[in-house]
């Protein structure tokens, strides 16, 4: 058997990426290479990120000899990217329905008058559905034969807290990431909830990275994108959203304990393949590029499971 080597942490610049535990090493500290890591040692650990990064001094990392020297820098192409949290401690919590188009395109499909959820619908995806950025998504038919798409914006909580204020909800964050919320829509409808349709291997690509929340000035001013085979089918702003991040991460601590590393993911624009006119679902060979603006684009194939 081939060994898989353990991910590493990395920062992203200018098309290199610095291995920060080597990098860490270089300069005589000793920092985590996760993520979780990262979380959990926050205040200590953003202190030497930013003592590495100093180090650069505006420079590529390739210009930094100290790192250079002991092959702390790759070229980011030459580099596979696993999703920057490959196995949360905890289920992804997600939010349903919270655009209102989308609200509506789903009532309409099922005959129902279209009125926006008065409170945050919640649900969760297992550990087990993290998927790479640019890796495959694999479809059993035996298990699933209707796969659909969800472009989302993801948050990565940054320190625990708990009945948060919605004023002070952002504080919270420590950045934002992609994820397509792949949902199997036949078992979604046989077992009459979202968990298990939800939750299939693989149905949770997310990345290709984190990016820090200083870098985003407001989480309600980003374009959503979803396209299969280059053809555009979602397209958004979060603006749109019902619930913004604030009141999303407000509503969920409510009573219940936020913990770094939590990811939330916020909800998807309409546009998804089952509210379409004839129905649209993912087939073998099918290439998807969820976009989130000033955040980042995953790319991912679909395949059938051999």
């Amino acid at each position: 058997t081939t060994d898989i080597p353990k991910p590493r942490m990395g920062i992203v610049q200018d098309g290199e990426i610095l291995d920060v535990d080597l990098a860490a090493r270089a300069l005589r500290m000793i920092t985590p290479d996760q993520v979780l890591g990262l979380l959990d040692h926050y205040e200590h650990a953003m202190q030497d990120l930013d003592e590495i990064l100093h180090k650069t001094a505006g420079r590529r990392f390739s210009e930094v000899k100290t790192f250079a020297a002991i092959g702390a820098v790759r070229n980011l192409s030459d580099v596979h990217l696993t999703a920057p949290i490959p196995r949360p401690r905890k289920n992804i919590m997600c939010l349903g329905l919270n655009y209102a188009e989308h609200a509506k395109e789903t009532a309409e499909l099922r005959g129902r008058q279209a009125t926006p959820p008065g409170d945050p619908i919640f649900f969760t995806k297992a550990t087990t559905t993290v998927n790479g950025p640019y890796d495959d998504i694999v479809i059993d038919p035996g298990v699933s034969e209707q796969v659909d798409w969800e472009a989302e914006l993801g948050v990565v909580i940054g320190k625990a807290g708990k009945n948060i204020r919605e004023e002070d909800a952002l504080s919270y964050v420590f950045g934002y990431t992609v994820i397509n919320d792949v949902t199997a829509r036949d078992l979604q409808a046989r077992h009459k909830q979202y968990f298990k349709g939800k939750s299939i291997d693989g149905y949770c690509p997310m990345g290709p990275w984190i990016v820090t929340a200083d870098e985003v000035a407001d989480p309600q001013q980003l374009m959503v994108r979803l396209r299969v085979n280059g053809v555009t089918k979602q397209e958004a702003s979060t603006s749109t959203m019902i619930f913004s991040v604030r009141k999303i991460i407000a509503v969920l601590s409510l009573g219940m304990t936020l913990e770094p590393g939590d990811i939330i993911a916020t909800g998807t624009p309409s546009g998804v393949g089952f509210a379409r006119n004839p129905p649209e679902f993912l087939k073998a060979g099918d290439v998807m590029e969820t976009e989130v603006e000033r955040v980042g684009m995953l790319r991912n194939r679909v395949m059938n499971i051999e």
